[in-house]
């Protein structure tokens, strides 16, 4: 994408701008490999696929909804359509002659009417060209009154009563009506019966016209002799002559009309001549409201009123009007002709065209790519191709990019100011501002109006305002009380396990937090007003009938020797539980050994003490004041195991279903065989799994036997025996 500078407006050029440089098909193919190292080739943005001809392009036209844009061109006359929400070519169709000018005749590509340079008519449709007729002479341009059904043909030369021809041909009939007869200066005064012939040099012609369709319906069309004829299509004849605003001088070229458009309101003319002049009209006075010139002297080919398709853009669009000779596209404003940015191509352009509610615009042009303009000021991009919109805003800290250091009115930074659309001016009584004043500043789709004018007007259509936020802060407060009185932080008070303690608490907290939510959205509290107390509710039901409802783990008393009795430690260290939980991360014995050596603290400490049947339990008690175990349990805790200061055993047996008279001994008992090595004899058949895991170690220094070599043996030893009753001497 390429940037140009002209004016503050910034125009981005999407496709086209290598057309300074063609290239020869032949040596294309050739440069192709070439180019890949091009940064300007590299960066390149296709917008359209195939948006290109092999020699010119024509003219151009859009379809009225936005997805269609049909061009034609040559060499070979040809016509391209564009599916634009895939912007790619959707079918390429090649003609007789060359094309002069089209319209569309639907709201899509289905229907167009051609102008061709061989005095024809041809009517396309998807299938292809669906019918041909002859013209009496060669036309100009193509009007198409919706209202009778009929296509307006201005052509060159005069019939036999000296007058220029509109031909009227009706598509409903199928046959052309009665013409319009346009005074085009007779015949010409260089050479005798000059301006009857069709090919005559300065031949008298009609050579533009144009509708005001949406509004009052009349005709205008443009002559070679600088005048404007307006006709009424419903009396069939003429209301009023514009004449040219300044008589040239006896050895000055005449200056024709070449491009004619109403505005909407069909009030304003505009008029573009062969100098290069530009005059607005008001259709109450023959006096130009407006002139401008375009500056370089060429016939103007496009003059379009720039106006949006709905009312409510058009509110916060400003009305500009585009113009453009084969030179430089124009765009100013029609109040007073300032100048707003311009487009000049490194080619010739033959037409161009709008897309509708955007800042893009097409062009047919000389060379062989067409091109694409982006103005991202004149509107947003539209919407088969929104990315646009992007790559503008990245571009936008380009230090080549005027928006970025200049102040203009897109640029400008609103402090203190309030956005609002057409809807919310209309609700805060507004509307009748809009245009009349400075207090609403336009912008994009709606307006910017200050922070203390949207105060008081707001106040003032709604009295009660203060009232109803204040009454909604204090409903967002009581709501966040509500939800961190329900989700209290707590903390898991237990003497083992307080991993999973913590885990489970945090679950919890989860739980709780989403149930407060689920209370919040349906009111808060409200609904439990008329619940029962739960005392009452209590004393009605029998204290046999109350079960231990699912309050967690925590909260469950039959769980309470998972956390409480040291029992049940979960030894996260060992291979056992590695080999089950591999995810989890233990905690370092260095860090363990700290935390236990740190002590607790007395918030700790009250903290375990108020856990039911702890207060008894410390750490420091010795081995006669704890109660004694039961005597079915036949487990050693591994809590009780390191108490012994012991080294584990080189073999570790995790579960076991073996029972044994031995095993029913005290603890002391069995503490006393593992410090004399004296291993119990477990002699049993066994019923259930086992799981048998080894940690092998290697040999202290002290405990390794010293080694005799025999140097007899070793001799032997030397020599490898071939014998098969090797092994029996090992």
């Amino acid at each position: 994408m390429k940037l140009s500078n002209q004016s503050e407006v910034p125009v981005y050029t999407i496709s086209g701008s290598n057309t300074a440089r063609p290239l020869p098909e032949w040596l294309a193919r050739r440069r192709k490999r070439s180019l890949k190292d091009d940064p300007e080739y590299a960066n390149r943005v296709e917008l359209l696929q195939d948006f290109e001809f092999e020699e010119a392009s024509h003219c151009i036209r859009a379809s009225e909804d936005g997805e269609w844009v049909m061009s034609t061109g040559t060499y070979k006359p040809q016509i391209h359509t564009h599916y634009l929400p895939q912007l790619s070519l959707s079918w390429a169709r090649h003609t007789v002659a060359l094309n002069t000018t089209f319209i569309l005749l639907s709201s899509d590509y289905t229907k167009s009417l051609h102008l061709q340079s061989d005095r024809s008519l041809e009517f396309h449709t998807p299938q292809g060209c669906h019918y041909t007729t002859r013209l009496p002479r060669y036309g100009r341009d193509i009007v198409f009154d919706r209202n009778s059904t009929e296509a307006l043909i201005p052509s060159v030369g005069v019939n036999q009563d000296g007058l220029g021809e509109v031909f009227r041909l009706n598509l409903e009939q199928g046959r052309y009506m009665r013409s319009f007869e346009v005074d085009v200066g007779g015949d010409d005064f260089t050479s005798a019966g000059g301006g009857t012939l069709q090919g005559g040099i300065h031949t008298g012609a009609v050579n533009t016209g144009a509708i005001a369709e949406e509004s009052h319906g009349l005709l205008a069309f443009g002559t070679t002799i600088g005048t404007v004829e307006l006709w009424d299509p419903r009396a069939k004849g003429r209301a009023g002559v514009l004449l040219p605003p300044t008589q040239p001088g006896p050895h000055e070229a005449r200056n024709e009309i070449t491009a004619l458009e109403f505005q909407r309101s069909g009030l304003t003319l505009g008029t573009g001549s062969s100098n290069g002049l530009i005059h607005l009209y008001d259709l109450r006075s023959p006096v130009p409201l407006l002139k401008k010139d375009q500056g370089y002297g060429f016939p103007i080919h496009t003059l379009k009123f720039l106006e949006s398709s709905s009312a409510t853009r058009e509110a916060t669009m400003e009305p500009k009007i585009m113009s453009a000779d084969k030179r430089i596209i124009k765009l100013w404003d029609p109040r007073d002709g300032t100048p707003w940015t311009s487009v000049e191509p490194a080619v010739d352009i033959n037409s161009v065209a709008w897309c509708k509610d955007s800042g893009m615009l097409l062009t047919a042009n000389e060379g062989r790519q067409q091109h694409s303009f982006f103005i991202p000021q004149l509107g947003p991009a539209p919407k088969w191709c929104s990315f646009l919109d992007n790559l503008v805003e990245e571009m936008a800290e380009d230090p080549n990019d005027p928006n970025a250091f200049a102040s203009s009115s897109a640029g400008s930074v609103y402090d203190n100011y309030k956005f609002l659309t057409i809807p919310q001016l209309r609700t805060l009584n507004l509307e009748h501002l809009i245009g009349r004043t400075n207090l609403l500043r336009p912008y994009m789709h709606g307006y910017f109006v200050a922070q203390r004018l949207y105060e008081e007007a707001r106040l003032i259509t709604n009295p009660y305002i203060w009232e109803e936020e204040r009454a909604k802060r204090v409903k967002e407060k009581i709501d966040k009380e509500r939800e961190s009185r329900i989700r209290g932080k707590k903390k898991a008070a237990v003497k083992v396990n307080k991993r999973l303690a913590d885990r489970l608490m945090n679950a919890e907290e989860k739980k709780e937090r989403r149930d407060a939510k689920r209370v919040l959205a349906r009111g808060g509290d409200e609904d439990m007003v008329d619940a029962p107390a739960k005392g009452d509710q209590d004393e009605k039901e029998p204290k046999e009938s109350k079960e231990p409802k699912s309050k967690g783990v925590l909260a469950d008393n039959r769980f309470n020797a998972l956390f409480e009795d040291t029992d049940f430690a979960v030894d996260e260290e060992s291979h056992e539980f590695r080999l089950i939980n591999p995810s989890t991360v233990p905690i370092p014995a260095a860090e363990r050994k700290e935390r236990k050596e740190r002590g607790l603290t007395a918030v700790e400490q009250e903290a375990i003490d108020d856990v039911p049947g702890s207060s008894s339990d410390s750490d420091s008690s010795s081995e006669d004041e704890r109660p004694a175990k039961p005597e079915r349990s036949n487990k050693i805790s591994s809590s009780d195991f390191k108490r012994t200061k012991r080294a584990p055993p080189r073999m570790q047996v995790s579960s076991s279903t073996r029972t044994n008279s031995a095993r029913d001994r005290s603890f002391g008992s069995r503490a006393q065989n593992m410090k004399t090595k004296q291993r119990p004899n477990r002699q049993s058949a066994v019923v259930g799994e086992r799981e048998v895991s080894f940690m092998p170690a290697g040999r202290s220094k002290n405990s390794k036997p010293e080694v005799k070599y025999d140097k007899t043996e070793f001799k032997a030893k030397e020599r490898r025996s071939a014998s098969g009753n090797f092994f029996r001497k090992m």
